[in-house]
């Protein structure tokens, strides 16, 4: 297998063992909440490109990981970025690593280690998004990741804390300072009081467990990167996969920062502090400058630019069928550097916190 030219950043080194089976579709990836997934369209995307030639694959918008995690069950070599900082530590957590677990020794340790604890939390975010008493819990279990010496471990920490954050919080998100929704004794037309209210701890163990199922070695040297998709620095890519933030016929983008300011700031805890803007009830962080990726007037020329950087590769676009630019933007974008361009529409997809059905579709450039 020809092996990319890949700057690895970090001190990751591919475990060779002869007793793993590779080609492993045993390592299912953990169920996810977060918004934007295409966790449950993993397959269809699959069946659309896996005919194609191709050994190594960059995930670019990399979010959750589903679309890596597929790729790397499916052997190939996959470079997983993302600009945000909590997202490239789910990369690092079930992409990079290939081998090392987070044990029960260690559970116990970051379960009931006393020895310390960070209060930022519980100063800055009461009646927010948890109780006192889970502010006091996450400060200590925070404090107690931080001790692990092994950045895979507290990699694996990290995602089961991601998840059991978002799966506690009324629409899984942080856009809110809506606490008084989980606490209020009233009947509900969504969500799941006794969801909600089940410990932190529980949720920990049990997202410990998807996460540990989801680690494998496939052979080759993948990798988690933290960084704008326009400033990567990787060669010889055979194929790439954008899946951006997604405006919509309206113009309102999507805002991921916003949406889950609360884990990029756990993820950055030593500079949190400074960098909330406590001119919002929820506290966001607070951005050094407008995301082109969320801006109608500037995503279309983010395209060119990334198209135009990335045109020696297989080019894979997943975008939805009513958003800004239009599909036949996108195609006419691609047009320009690719010999073959066309579109592959799914069946109709309901998105979270979306009230219409519309299309994920591919568009395919080779």
């Amino acid at each position: 297998m020809r092996a990319v030219d890949i700057p690895i950043q970090s001190s990751f080194m591919p475990l060779v063992d002869t007793s793993i089976t590779y080609f492993d579709e045993t390592h299912p990836f953990p169920s996810t909440r977060y918004q934007g997934s295409k966790n449950k369209i993993t397959d269809w995307i699959w069946e659309n490109i896996k005919d194609f030639d191709f050994e190594t694959a960059l995930d670019a918008f990399g979010g959750t990981g589903s679309v890596s995690h597929l790729l790397k069950r499916k052997n190939k070599q996959v470079i997983y970025n993302d600009i945000l900082k909590f997202n490239h530590i789910i990369g690092k957590a079930l992409i990079e690593n290939s081998h090392i677990h987070l044990l029960d020794e260690d559970i116990d340790f970051i379960l009931n280690n006393n020895s310390g604890s960070f209060d930022f939390i519980q100063n800055t975010f009461k009646n927010i998004f948890y109780t006192e008493e889970e502010n006091r819990w996450l400060g200590r279990v925070i404090y107690n990741i931080e001790q692990i010496e092994n950045e895979y471990k507290r990699a694996v920490a990290y995602f089961s804390l991601f998840q059991s954050c978002i799966i506690k919080r009324p629409y899984n998100l942080f856009h809110r300072a809506n606490l008084y929704i989980r606490l209020s004794d009233v009947k509900r037309s969504f969500g799941n009081k006794a969801t909600w209210d089940k410990s932190f701890e529980s949720y920990f163990r049990h997202f410990v467990k998807e996460a540990n199922n989801a680690i494998f070695s496939n052979g080759t040297a993948c990798v988690s990167y933290n960084n704008d998709a326009q400033k990567l620095d990787v060669e010889n890519i055979d194929l790439v996969y954008f899946d951006t933030p997604y405006i919509s016929s309206k113009g309102v983008g999507t805002d991921y920062l916003d949406f889950y300011h609360f884990l990029e700031g756990i993820a950055d805890y030593n500079n949190w502090e400074k960098k909330i803007n406590k001119n919002y009830k929820h506290i966001p962080i607070k951005r050094v400058s407008k995301c082109p990726w969320t801006d109608k007037d500037k995503i279309t020329p983010e395209f060119e630019k990334l198209i135009d950087k990335y045109q020696n590769s297989k080019i894979v676009v997943s975008y939805r069928k009513d958003g800004i630019p239009s599909i036949e933007d996108l195609h006419n974008i691609l047009s320009r550097y690719k010999d073959m361009v066309y579109e592959v529409y799914s069946r109709d997809y309901k998105y979270a916190l979306s009230h219409s059905d519309t299309k994920e579709v591919l568009i395919i450039g080779l």
